[in-house]
């Protein structure tokens, strides 16, 4: 599954896009990715698949595109 990342993320990672496989859920995805980037488990972050913003534990699959959305504001 790819999946874009933005903003503080992108520091933190050090890339704009990751690839991951066998990512059965969300938690799991937070799981292996703060595994990998520590900094990562004081980051606040919103998740979204395919383009929809989720607030709880969702299903993935590999065909899904996942972004990683530092907090935003808008003016």
């Amino acid at each position: 599954m790819n999946i874009i990342v933005f903003g503080q993320i992108a520091d933190i990672t050090g890339t704009n896009s990751l690839t991951l496989e066998n990512i059965g859920d969300t938690n799991q995805l937070v799981e292996q990715l703060t595994s990998a980037y520590p900094a990562l488990s004081t980051a606040k972050y919103a998740i979204a698949v395919d383009k929809k913003i989720i607030k709880e534990n969702t299903a993935l699959n590999n065909n899904n595109t996942i972004a990683l959305l530092p907090p935003f504001s808008g003016g």
